[in-house]
């Protein structure tokens, strides 16, 4: 439609203008543009002169059955019914066919508990991978985990006090109990180094030694637990119901290629202090950042620069890096993002880095660095008893659909505050509801012995449904081009609203329009279902 009036514009002003489409009160027509709006001051006309005429030219277009104009000149366009119902058969569309994208899905970190700020990251980057997959990306997941450092310490000095020298006594864990053993190290070691100037000392050398290995009762229990650690990792992702990645990235391979550049930098990008490597991030709406200390081991910095080289050594010629973190790193990854940029120029323009919310619950909130934090297992329980109490059946899949889209359907940056019953609800704008939509959809067709054929009638009942079917390509379009998920979850919910306002006022099965109807009911259980797949929501045949 938008190239329709463009031509018109071309036709009668012999001037070429971009035309943006809307979408108004369906008393007012399908699409609205004030195009005409736009054009007064080039073409020194009135607005309204402009539309009518605009108007006058497209009356005799035959997908189009009403043109009208109003107010100071805003064009309002109703399509034909056969229009319409063509509209259904629109794709999304594909603007990033041929790019190559790299994005991280998941990135706790081994030795620790995943908690549900992971989980939020985790499902936004894999929804973000699936929109970019939809727009014609070709799509490289990967993840990324800080095995070094300080957290690795203090799990370490819990598990060597623990095991007493015998690491056999690793082996009488029962596989389902690691994650919770783990847990646990590391809430008793972050206690300790925050209660004892002792013990924190001893961190610190356990923490130095994540980087060296050289201690053999340290690698063998390290090699261990960082094993456990990702398979918990792997299983937790999983069950988010995110795709598998394709490459791990871990902290320990980024130190050298990360200092590497860092130093052939020096002085072009970074300033040498005191033994220091200091990126000047405040120029760059960042903060000054030592990516190198004075004691020459690389910190966060040098390990993500390592990180972003390391990609683009797998990924050469990409044409996007993304990576989802908290809003509290939003300034460190902009002063990371910026060096790396002027140190790999080709990469200019290719790094970003959304930043999330809070998670926060209504029956309490996350804990910091203690270690004692909501963890996915105890999520997923509360979740299962939630769909329990409220006579559904708790598989991991539907579970996964009421966390994703609690997460989802919030516009990225903002908090997300869910209470876990309203999320399981089937009654309001939940992953639930949608999934019981699908459900119910199936099971009405399953009901009739019609074939459900493609729509070729439009009734005047049909024409709110269809015409709010016929906008998923739009909605899909939005989401893609600014990789915003919420603006599907926000389509699918008005469509399942719109779905039910019509099933309540015409019946399918047993109706003198059955064949007709059916038609109509397959093609929305078939919307519904590629938007909760864009989603990462399993859609069920019956719940």
């Amino acid at each position: 439609m938008e190239h329709t009036i463009q031509e018109v514009i071309a036709k009668l002003f012999n001037i070429e203008t971009t035309v943006q489409l809307t979408r108004p009160d369906p008393k007012f027509g399908d699409f609205a543009t004030n195009v005409a709006l736009q054009l007064a001051k080039p073409l020194g006309k009135n607005p309204r002169e402009i539309a009518e005429a605009i108007a006058e030219e497209l009356r005799g277009h035959e997908e189009l059955s009403e043109v009208s104009v109003a107010g100071p000149g805003f064009i309002n366009v109703t399509l034909s019914d056969q229009a319409v119902l063509e509209s259904l058969k629109m794709r999304p569309a594909t603007n990033r066919a041929g790019k190559k994208v790299v994005i991280e899905t998941n990135c706790p970190n081994p030795f620790k508990a995943m908690h549900i700020g992971h989980a939020l990251n985790a499902i936004l980057a894999d929804t973000m991978a699936n929109l970019l997959a939809v727009d014609g990306a070709s799509v490289h997941r990967v993840s990324y985990h800080g095995d070094v450092g300080t957290h690795v310490g203090k799990s370490m000095w819990a598990i060597l006090r623990e095991i007493d020298g015998d690491v056999s006594k690793l082996d009488a864990i029962p596989a389902d109990k690691r994650n919770e053993f783990m847990s646990r190290m590391y809430v008793e070691g972050a206690r300790a180094a925050k209660e004892s100037p002792e013990a924190r000392a001893e961190i610190d050398e356990l923490a130095k030694q994540s980087f060296v290995l050289d201690d053999p009762l340290y690698k063998q229990v390290y090699e261990i637990c960082k094993a456990w650690s990702f398979d918990e990792i792997d299983a937790n992702v999983a069950r988010l119901g995110n795709m598998p990645i394709e490459r791990r990235y871990v902290e320990s391979e980024t130190e050298v290629p990360g200092k590497a550049l860092i130093k052939a930098k020096t002085p072009e990008v970074f300033t040498k202090s005191d033994g220091a490597y200091i990126f000047k991030g405040s120029q760059y709406g960042a903060f000054d950042n030592v990516f190198i200390g004075s004691h020459g081991n690389g910190l966060y910095g040098a390990h993500d620069m390592g990180l972003i080289q390391l990609k683009h050594q797998d990924y050469p010629n990409l044409d996007l890096s993304i990576t989802v973190n908290g809003e509290e790193q939003a300034a460190y990854f902009r002063g990371v993002i910026a060096a790396s940029e002027l140190a790999i120029p080709e990469l200019k323009g290719k790094l970003f880095n959304y930043a999330t919310g809070l998670v926060k619950l209504t029956t309490g909130k996350m804990s910091s660095r203690t270690g004692e934090v909501i963890t996915i297992d105890w999520l997923f329980n509360e979740f299962k008893k939630a769909i329990t109490q409220a006579g559904g059946e708790p598989t991991d899949a539907v579970v996964a659909g009421a966390l994703r889209y609690q997460f989802l359907k919030v516009k990225i940056g903002s908090d997300v505050v869910f209470d876990i019953n309203d999320a399981v609800s089937l009654t309001g704008n939940t992953g639930s509801y949608l999934q019981y939509a699908h459900a119910r959809a199936r099971g009405i067709l399953a009901k009739s012995e019609q074939t459900a054929a493609f729509p070729t009638e439009l009734f005047d009942e049909d024409r709110l449904l269809v015409r709010k079917m016929s906008e998923y390509a739009e909605a899909v379009n939005r989401a893609t081009e600014s990789l915003e998920p919420h603006h599907v979850c926000a389509y699918l919910f008005e469509l399942a609203q719109e779905f039910n306002r019509y099933y309540e006022k015409n019946q399918v099965v047993g109706s003198d329009k059955e064949a007709h109807r059916v038609g109509l009911v397959a093609v929305y259980a078939d919307i519904l279902k590629a938007g909760l797949t864009v989603l990462g929501i399993v859609a069920p045949e019956r719940l």
